[in-house]
């Protein structure tokens, strides 16, 4: 019913937007916008969860974004830069350090995954947690109310190598991509509240 009433779209399962794609910034803003929307109004306060290491050039994706983020200086509640990665040993520390440290935190949790050949370079976005290391049989917690995860090599065999030989230039684009796309998306929910 309130979903009528302030005229939000229905959020799909998961929507998946190719960074070759030129408006795909624009579906990402777009997108994340309508979330964190969503958390405001429930009385959330965002908090922004980059997973991964600055060892693994497929896995950096995370730390890349919360980098740039960083630099854009999009949001003060970030987690996993290049200097601070949150990675499998420290992501439990990280998450109770978030809950104990926010009233009610909504979590956004970004993290690079492995797909099939004909996603790579997409841009997925979801509502739910994100499952980390779950290509490489890592048991780790989920994390996140929302997620965006990119699909940066392709999955089902030897996947520590096929994170180890991703194409750096991929990487950099994907996270070019959604750290502006989220920023536009923080942004406008500024600008709309002032």
């Amino acid at each position: 019913m309130l979903n009528n009433l302030l005229n939000f779209p229905k959020p799909s399962p998961e929507l998946k937007f190719s960074v070759h794609q030129p408006q795909t910034v624009s579906n990402i803003a777009i997108n994340i916008s309508t979330i964190v929307k969503r958390a405001s109004l429930s009385g959330h306060e965002l908090v922004i969860v980059c997973i991964g290491t600055d060892r693994s050039t497929g896995d950096s994706l995370g730390p890349l974004v919360g980098s740039k983020m960083l630099e854009l200086n999009t949001h003060p509640h970030i987690f996993g830069t290049l200097d601070e990665p949150v990675h499998a040993t420290n992501l439990n520390d990280t998450l109770k350090n978030i809950q104990s440290s926010f009233t009610n935190p909504y979590i956004l949790a970004i993290d690079a995954c492995l797909g099939k050949l004909e996603s790579v370079g997409c841009v997925s976005i979801g509502i739910g947690p994100v499952k980390p290391g779950a290509a490489v049989n890592k048991d780790l917690p989920p994390v996140g109310n929302a997620y965006i995860t990119g699909i940066v090599n392709v999955g089902g065999f030897m996947e520590h190598l096929v994170l180890q030989s991703t194409r750096l230039n991929l990487v950099m684009k994907m996270a070019d991509t959604i750290a502006i796309g989220v920023t536009s998306a923080l942004k406008d929910q500024r600008l709309n509240i002032n």
